[in-house]
């Protein structure tokens, strides 16, 4: 005979973190980048270049701070992110340093090496990183800065209109020697602030008045925050003739709130009104206008138009790389100008890595994207689920624009390519996006502890005759 009672356990289970993971990832991440900057130095000079080494420790330190900062202060996050963001920064500094070698780059007075430079903005991007999992202990202390972050977010915005436009688009602050692009920072803030005020009003905007041609279509009333983010965006496409900005902002609000209303027809109003007011701006802007007749047809204006000709360029290089690419630093993509390592930097992937190197990279972002998004799923608070998916969204956009620019699928927007392009703003605010989206995934991956035991609860025990 035999007495079995009730069990109950005390705390919660420990789960594996998946540290060792992230890593052994990170590790073959920096060797990637290493192999890449080699690989150019034999290319270009015949031997190994004399800063592999240097290259190579410093980027495995900015990797080794990242992971001990997610180890330490985000134990449950995703141990994917880290690494594809990592190798990300590290080959776009490779193809940085390779572009720098150019000979022609080297001939202009106005000539000065980038890829230093963005190594030190590397380094502040993982430390802002760093700075968010260590302050942002949860990250719902966002929302009780969602109107706050709505007016940070229309000043930095705004700001860039005060100051010169540079090469054709008013999207610097210039101050002295530095110079940043604050739209970066912004997708960031207006992430925030999407995410709180949909929190709130998702249910009212989920309300249909009507049904028509299979679509369920919104109150009049409530037509009026998307009607007031479209003015906005078309204001900034207007007075800073920025189509980057304005895409990034009107597509990230459609997409959150068709995620906070699961109603389709939003997606039909936001792109029905993206294309009223692109159409209507291109008729009268004429940085706008040169744009998009640069898109219709980049050959029609070789040697007239900045913008033609940088396409034009551009898509003999994607021709010329082919299905396995001509090889690291062996081809000519910096024919095209000042734009080749920001702006067409994709354009050298292309040429040198080939259709399989590009089609490498998009499946990189396209993890970094499907992250963002199961972490969006799996968080248990609503605010945490937009914010994710918002910025995911955003990141997506942004490397949609980018690549559809570059390869002459939609105008060219001036945006930089995440991660990979030369730009202290754009590594820095995706650093930071990066790490918002690692404490999203550890407080969602995080095992909630177990209930307390009840009073009467026996502990197990079997006795045997």
């Amino acid at each position: 005979m035999s007495v079995v009672t009730n069990t109950t356990t005390i705390g919660a289970i420990d789960l594996p973190s998946r540290r060792n993971t992230e890593l052994a990832l990170l590790g073959f991440a920096v060797a990637i980048a290493v192999f890449a900057y080699a690989n150019v130095g034999l290319a270009i000079n015949g031997e190994l270049p004399s800063g592999m080494l240097g290259y190579g420790l410093g980027l495995s330190l900015l990797a080794g701070v990242g992971h001990v900062a997610v180890r330490r202060y985000a134990k449950y996050a995703d141990p994917l992110l880290l690494p594809l963001a990592t190798l990300l920064n590290g080959v776009g500094l490779a193809f940085i340093w390779r572009l720098d070698q150019s000979e022609r780059f080297q001939a202009l007075k106005t000539f000065a090496p980038a890829a230093s430079k963005q190594l030190m903005y590397s380094a502040v991007g993982v430390a802002l990183f760093v700075a968010v999992l260590l302050l942002l202990k949860d990250h719902r202390i966002l929302q009780r800065y969602t109107y706050i972050s709505m007016v940070l977010a229309l000043f930095l915005l705004v700001l860039p209109m005060f100051f010169p436009a540079v090469n054709g688009a008013k999207i610097w602050i210039s101050l002295g020697p530095f110079s940043i692009q604050p739209g970066e920072f912004a997708k960031i803030i207006i992430a925030i602030f999407f995410s709180g005020y949909l929190m709130v009003k998702r249910d009212a905007l989920a309300l249909a008045s009507r049904r028509f041609m299979g679509l369920y279509l919104p109150r009049g009333r409530d037509l009026g925050p998307i009607l007031v983010v479209w003015a906005i965006s078309i204001l900034i496409l207007v007075f800073e003739t920025d189509l980057g900005t304005s895409l990034l902002f009107f597509g990230m609000f459609v997409v959150m709130l068709y995620v906070a209303t699961e109603r389709t027809s939003w997606i039909v109003f936001g792109l029905m009104m993206s294309a009223a007011g692109a159409v209507g701006v291109a008729s009268f802007e004429p940085h706008v206008q040169q744009r998009v007749t640069a898109w219709l047809d980049p050959f029609a204006g070789w040697g007239k138009e900045a913008a033609s000709e940088q396409i034009a360029k551009s898509l003999m290089a994607f021709g010329s790389g082919g299905t396995l690419g001509t090889g690291l630093g062996q081809g000519h993509s910096d024919l095209i100008g000042f734009a080749a390592n920001s702006d067409f930097i994709l354009a050298t992937v292309g040429e040198e890595l080939g259709l399989a190197g590009m089609m490498a990279f998009l499946l990189i972002y396209g993890l970094i994207v499907e992250r963002g998004v199961r972490t969006a799923l799996a968080a248990r608070d609503p605010f945490g689920k937009l914010l994710a998916i918002g910025l995911s969204g955003a990141f997506a956009i942004q490397v949609f624009v980018v690549a559809g620019g570059v390869m002459g699928l939609i105008p060219l927007t001036g945006m930089t390519m995440p991660f990979i392009a030369q730009g202290g703003s754009s590594v820095i605010a995706n650093w930071a996006l990066v790490g918002i989206l690692i404490r999203i995934s550890d407080t969602a991956r995080r095992p909630a502890p177990a209930p307390a035991p009840s009073p009467d609860a026996e502990m197990t025990q079997v006795v045997r005759p």
